[in-house]
């Protein structure tokens, strides 16, 4: 099933020359004897890698295969691959736009050649599967390093709550922001950051994870070739007011996001109550966001620092928000005060 994504969305130009796109293949696919698996024993932190994907999944390699989440985007696996702990997603194609199931799938693996240690790590992608393990409803399936079972939604809002004090959530909302300058300064926008992607590792630390939104922009940073139709995708109660309106994609689209994100683990509450087109209308039109006044967490003066740095990120202009960069700085300053 050949990519209706160019595969110079996806590709360095080092590798893209030597790229032999089969009717079973992935864009990142390389002559299939040429191309080698690679896990890596310890943490890349920042460096940019571009051969430590594959485009095969030895199947056989596979073992102690488990399922440990399901959702509209298909299932999700933990097994055993070469001797590594790998999770697994099976994409699932959806009837009613399948054109934008592929793209939300391609769209996965935007930051496959990037390594950080603040985001989830893609090993291989292949939309060839075995009939035991794919069906006609799979699109394909992406290997990933395995991170855990825990996300930021399912820790905030669990049954069993945990601890969130200050230095928690500043420590998170850091790793987030890390992810996201790392990623935006390779032009990669995520465009659906929120706490359910947003893996949470055994020694809690977070990693952005499922880029079936995301963008990647050129150099002039506009849009490559072709806009995912998942642009006009994401997550209403965290996207940002220009993405709602079909307006131009920034890296201050994911810094609207965060904000959202950060005042949810500060507070542990659902950002808006209501009927989802009031919510979208009410965050263009009339600058709704998130409760912050009469909030107790955000009187002391530390909370007020929190409520001039959520508002700048959340700003209706994109150009008020911080960077990424701007955004550790902030907090930064914010640890340095507990």
């Amino acid at each position: 099933m050949p990519s209706p994504v160019p595969p110079t969305r996806f590709l360095p130009k080092d590798i893209y020359p030597s790229v032999d796109i089969g009717t079973c293949s992935s864009p990142l696919s390389k002559h299939s004897f040429g191309s080698t698996l690679q896990v890596p024993t310890q943490r890349l932190q920042g460096k940019v890698t571009s051969r430590l994907w594959s485009s095969v999944i030895y199947w056989k390699e596979l073992h102690c295969v488990q399922p440990i989440g399901s959702g509209g985007f298909g299932s999700v696996y933990k097994a055993k691959y070469l001797g590594e702990t790998v999770a697994l997603k099976k994409v699932k194609k959806c009837t009613k736009n399948k054109l934008a199931s592929r793209q939300s799938f391609w769209a996965e693996l935007n930051a496959a050649h990037l390594r950080h240690r603040n985001v989830v790590r893609v090993i291989a992608a292949t939309t060839c599967m075995p009939t035991d393990f794919g069906d006609e409803s799979s699109i394909g399936t992406i290997m990933m390093e395995y991170v855990g079972k825990r996300n930021l939604h399912q820790i905030i809002y669990g049954c069993v709550e945990e601890p969130l004090a200050p230095d928690r959530w500043i420590t998170c909302s850091l790793d987030i922001a890390h992810g996201l300058q790392f990623l935006h300064s390779h032009m990669i926008m995520h465009l659906d950051i929120k706490p359910a992607n947003v893996l949470v590792s055994s020694e809690d630390e977070c990693k952005i994870a499922d880029f079936g939104c995301s963008v990647q922009l050129n150099t002039k940073r506009e849009a490559s070739d072709v806009v995912p139709l998942s642009h006009a995708g994401g997550t209403y109660t965290h996207r940002a007011p220009e993405l709602l309106k079909g307006e131009e994609i920034s890296d201050k689209s994911d810094i609207f996001s965060f904000g959202i994100t950060m005042w949810q683990l500060m507070t542990r509450e659902q950002p808006y109550l209501g009927d989802r087109q009031h919510v979208i209308y009410a965050v263009v039109a009339q600058n709704l966001r998130p409760k912050v006044e009469d909030q107790a967490i955000f009187q002391s003066e530390q909370g007020r620092d929190c409520k001039t740095l959520l508002s700048r990120c959340w700003a209706a202009d994109s150009q008020c928000r911080f960077s990424a960069q701007e955004l550790i700085t902030q907090l930064e300053n914010l640890r340095a005060k507990l």
